[in-house]
């Protein structure tokens, strides 16, 4: 293992991480176990503060990890430098089985905090507090997957060799290569480029008739297809090179970090739109949701558009 400032101050945070969130676990449990609504007894009051700080808890590390993540992200493109053949973030994942898992855990806990903090916000509108149980519930779960996603991330940076070669991001995301990933990658443009559009077009008329349960679950399958054709195809046309697939090097200055503005306007489209299928909003909120997650979810793909456009009208070709 070796240290890095940027390591250290991660495995610092974590621990933080664990110690607040270990103490918000330990209320969640009680309130699950013992909350009761309709009594009054002190230790029922005593539950009731301890959601309150809970919740505090909760919300504070879900606040810390958004940009923790993008610093996390930052961390691993910095290690490419020292790695022999890492030549961006890709790499650095690569050099251990852990680096995929992880980069997949954060996201997933992403999304499940970010779920709470909606959850807990509606639920703090109404005086009997009806989902209080169901959101204690769900953050016991998210508490295990927390602390699987610090332990991974200590294993990770503990399995990680400086003198080891690893895979460069040519490689990893080579068409030719006998993978999976190799096999979508390989898939026609036309069919890529027809799903995409396709399930967006689908959103915009589920969005019309207000289907929020169609909504919600094409914006699952949005974010799925996104990050598929933005490896596929949009990000060659960003890179200008047609062999060139790697979804960590569009966070690098040389693309004026494009790739922070995509994941992020992505996670929050998709975000508001698959929560519209879960929790039981006003019409007012409602709308709200679907207003936020249409727009985002349409600048994504405006943004998107924009580079394979621009490339045939300078060039007059396509890639």
């Amino acid at each position: 293992m070796f240290l890095t400032p940027e390591i250290i101050t991660l495995t610092v945070l974590n621990f933080l991480f664990v110690i607040f969130a270990t103490i918000a676990f330990v209320n969640a449990l009680k309130i699950v176990l013992y909350y009761n609504a309709d009594a009054t007894t002190s230790y029922q009051y005593a539950l009731e503060k301890k959601s309150y700080l809970s919740a505090t808890i909760i919300k504070f590390i879900f606040y810390v990890k958004i940009p923790l993540f993008i610093f996390f992200v930052y961390t691993l493109d910095s290690l490419s430098n020292l790695l022999p053949g890492a030549m961006c973030a890709a790499g650095v994942v690569s050099a251990t089985s852990y680096g995929t898992p992880l980069l997949f855990l954060k996201i997933l806990n992403l999304y499940i905090f970010a779920f709470w903090i909606v959850l807990n916000d509606e639920d703090m509108k109404y005086e009997g507090q009806p989902y209080l149980k169901k959101k204690f519930l769900l953050f016991c779960v998210a508490y295990f997957l927390l602390i699987a996603e610090i332990v991974l991330e200590s294993v990770m940076f503990g399995a990680m060799d400086i003198n080891s070669v690893v895979d460069c991001c040519g490689a990893i995301f080579s068409t030719t290569s006998q993978t999976y990933l190799s096999e979508i990658l390989a898939t026609s443009p036309t069919v890529l480029l027809g799903l995409f559009y396709g399930v967006f077009l689908l959103m915009i008329v589920s969005y019309i008739f207000k289907n929020r349960y169609i909504y919600s679950f094409l914006n699952i399958l949005f974010v799925l297809i996104s990050l598929i054709t933005l490896i596929a195809f949009f990000g060659t046309y960003i890179y200008e090179q047609p062999t060139h697939h790697c979804p960590f090097c569009l966070l690098q200055s040389d693309y004026n970090y494009i790739g922070y503005f995509l994941y992020i306007v992505l996670f929050v489209g998709t975000f508001f739109g698959f929560t519209l299928g879960i929790i039981e909003f006003d019409d007012q909120e409602l709308q709200k949701r679907f207003h936020i997650s249409l727009l985002y979810n349409s600048l994504y793909v405006a943004v998107v558009s924009y580079y394979p456009l621009l490339y045939y009208v300078k060039n007059g070709v396509w890639l």
